[in-house]
């Protein structure tokens, strides 16, 4: 792992968030090395000791990808101050402390991607990658000829427009309308606010793809590794030149077949 900012590295390690750490840094609570930490310091936790209020940060586990399917009514957070369902009760693995790669809201299901690897979700998530996401959406009301198009060629929102994106109908009746949307970008809520400025309800929705990475029939609640290969199509689909993972793919099972039911 590259030297990386402490405050970046112990938020990525679930010590604490960033603000919180960089606190924890400037309270002379952290030490690399034995000498204390200033605040814009780097490390890399693979092979600096690192301790914070004297207690030894464990060496960084090794690289995981786990694909989650996420129930409704679970936020996309690790912790929540107002004690709401979190994805962090539904994806355990011991010694490995895991944070999702991108958002699903609250009442929205589907493929959440999961991981422990900082490196890999910043490429997959930034702007500048643009990988498909395919969604199923259910509409309260058949969606016009008219609101298709507007909605493939982008909307204003937050005083810029979307990316295009494809739509395609797969069933319309008058109570209700099933449709398809690839998404080239991620911004928060965007489909239900595309949709809302379009004047059409969502009564559901659920993410079915991350590039190549399938939903498939994952149970709602349960979860899987990524194989190898799904790594590597991601890594490669962010144009990244860096070998993420490069040990777990050398070395990888086949965890595609290994489906974990999170509410036995």
């Amino acid at each position: 792992m590259a030297l990386v900012r402490l405050q970046k590295l112990l938020s990525e390690r679930g010590v604490a968030s960033r603000r919180k750490a960089e606190e924890l840094i400037e309270g002379g609570h952290v030490k690399v090395n034995g000498h204390v930490a200033q605040l814009g310091d780097k490390a890399d936790d693979r092979k600096d000791i690192i301790h914070v209020r004297g207690k030894r940060l464990a060496a960084a586990a090794a690289p995981v990808y786990v694909a989650l399917h996420k129930p409704r009514g679970f936020i996309t957070t690790m912790k929540d101050e107002q004690g709401r369902k979190c994805v962090e009760e539904l994806v355990r693995i011991d010694g490995t402390t895991l944070f999702p790669v991108g958002r699903l809201d609250r009442e929205s299901e589907g493929l959440l991607l999961m991981t422990n690897d900082g490196d890999f979700a910043n490429a997959v998530t930034h702007p500048s990658t643009h990988i498909p996401k395919l969604y199923r959406v259910t509409l309260r009301t058949p969606m016009t000829d008219e609101q298709r198009v507007r909605f493939e060629e982008g909307i204003p929102l937050d005083g810029r427009r979307t990316a295009p994106a494809e739509v395609h109908i797969v069933s319309s009746a008058p109570d209700r309308c099933v449709i398809e949307v690839t998404l080239y970008e991620g911004r928060n809520r965007q489909i239900r606010r595309m949709c809302e400025a379009l004047g059409l309800e969502v009564i559901r929705l659920r993410r079915n793809a991350v590039g190549s990475v399938r939903l498939g029939m994952l149970p709602a609640g349960s979860w899987r590794y990524l194989t190898p290969k799904e790594v590597r199509d991601l890594v490669m689909a962010t144009g990244s030149q860096k070998k993420i993972a490069a040990a777990y793919i050398k070395n990888g099972r086949e965890p595609d077949r290994d489906y974990h039911n999170a509410r036995r």
